[in-house]
This record gives C-alpha cells, structure tokens and sequence, in this order.
C-alpha cells in the first residue's frame, strides 16, 4: 500500500470509505467513490458526495479529464451523487466530449434518473449495464456477474487484465453464489454493518465467510457505516489477516493501494 503522491499503472485510490445515511449525511468519513487505474486506463466506480472534490484536491494529483469512463453500480445518491459534476468535469463542460458512462437502467430512465439529460451528449457513449452483460474500458474488460440483491437495480463488476482480476462487490444482502462470481485476485467489499441486521447489506461475519471461502490475494473492505467505524475497521483487518492467513485491508480515505504485487507471471 501507497500514502505518497507516486500513482503506479495499477492502483486503487479511494477517494471515500464511508457508506450508510448518516456517516454520509455527517460526512464522518468521505464518500467519493473508487478511482481505479488498469493498464493505464482511468475510471471511476460509484462517485458518492463529494468525489470531485476529493479527486482534485487529492495529494495523488487526480485529473476528472484523464478518466476513460464513469460506472454506477447502482443510483442510490452515495453511490451516483456525483456523477453530473464529474461528467463536466471530465469533458471540460462538454467542450470536449468524451468518455464513457455505464449505468443501471433506472439510473437513466423511470422515475427518479439520477444523470441530467443535458449531460448526456458530452459524453461518447452510454451503456446501459445488465446481467452477465460484458463490456470494455480500452485494455480492461469487465463483467456484471449477478444483479445483486438490493433495493433498485444494483450491479457489482469484476474487471480483468492480461494479468490481474478485480472484483467489486457492491451493496447486497448475502447469497451463496458470492463467492464464485466474484472470485478475483483483489476484491473489494461494501461493508456497511458490524453485526448481523435484516438491512440488505453485507455485515461483517459474512464478508470473514466470504474471504475464507474465495481466498483472494487482497481483500479491501470499505463503505462503512456506523457500527463498522465504531467497531475499527483497521483492527478488524488486522483480525481478519490472521484469522484467514488472506491480506486485508480497512479502506481509509484517499487511500491509494498498489496493485503491482498482486499482478499474475506472465505464462
């Protein structure tokens, strides 16, 4: 893991940890989302509150017109509150259109979309995500594996290079079928409780399940509400790391991880 300015060609930077009402609505930690970099390539997953300006005021020096594309797993607003600065942030107030936004169905249509239809000629394309559907960001292809159990239209994504897999696990109620849709080298769990609770969201007690069963190289947790933030989540990681013989990691705001060591040999 990387705290200095240096942004490898694979890295995560997470731009918030935060999840749940009210450490959002208190901002007790940040809510901007995940910037990945893959082969070089750009793009941000789920910009929450505040993920501008957490991008250009972040020590890693982040440039909204470098990104390739914009994804949305789902459109609750600490998921996508974001989306329309970062659209005219990243084609320059539509003076240079560009780049790609991927999003649910009822991101962009129905009775609440969540992208300004003014918006949406800045940009090159637009997907529309579904099941099992598979898509492409220059090098990084990715795949929504299952639409996840959650209020809405929710997707997670597992995204893949020549050498390494990434996996996204967005917010959901626990299912069996988890763990080997979303097996990957690194992945990336939205944590928001502590303890068990009929909230559909992961707690803590099923992400240990899942990490034990999917053994992956890296296992990143973030997205925490307020019982997982009173509980440490730095502590619970260092349990977790031990308890699993797995690396696990407690996302921290502006948290840049490098993904180098994690890559695969090549064959």
């Amino acid at each position: 893991m990387l705290m200095g300015s240096q942004i490898r060609p694979d890295s995560l930077i997470f731009l918030g940890s935060g999840g749940a009402r009210i450490v959002i609505a208190k901002q007790v930690r940040a809510s901007g989302g995940i910037w990945f970099i893959l082969e070089n390539t750009q793009f941000i997953v789920d910009p929450g509150p505040g993920a501008l300006v957490r991008a250009t005021s972040s020590r890693h020096k982040l440039d909204p017109t470098k990104l390739a594309a914009i994804i949305l797993s789902h459109r609750h607003l600490d998921h996508s509150a974001d989306v329309n600065v970062l659209i005219e942030a990243m084609t320059m107030g539509g003076t240079e259109p560009r780049g790609k936004l991927f999003a649910p169905q009822d991101a962009l249509e129905g009775d609440d979309p969540v992208v300004l239809r003014y918006l949406r000629a800045f940009l090159e394309t637009i997907v529309v995500l579904k099941e099992g559907g598979q898509y492409q960001i220059g090098p990084v292809r990715f795949t929504c594996p299952i639409r996840h159990r959650h209020r809405g239209e929710v997707y997670g994504f597992k995204f893949e290079t020549t050498r390494l897999s990434i996996s996204y696990i967005a917010d959901t109620a626990y299912f069996p079928e988890l763990a080997n849709l979303y097996r990957a080298d690194v992945v990336i769990y939205n944590v928001v409780r502590f303890t068990p609770s009929t909230l559909d969201h992961l707690h803590f007690p099923e992400v240990e399940e899942l990490i034990k069963t999917m053994k992956p190289k890296l296992s990143i947790m973030t997205h925490f509400g307020m019982t997982m933030i009173r509980a440490h989540p730095w502590k619970l990681a260092r349990d977790l790391s031990e308890r699993t013989g797995c690396a696990v990691l407690a996302a921290e705001d502006g948290m840049l991880v490098d993904l180098g060591k994690y890559r695969r040999e090549d064959e």
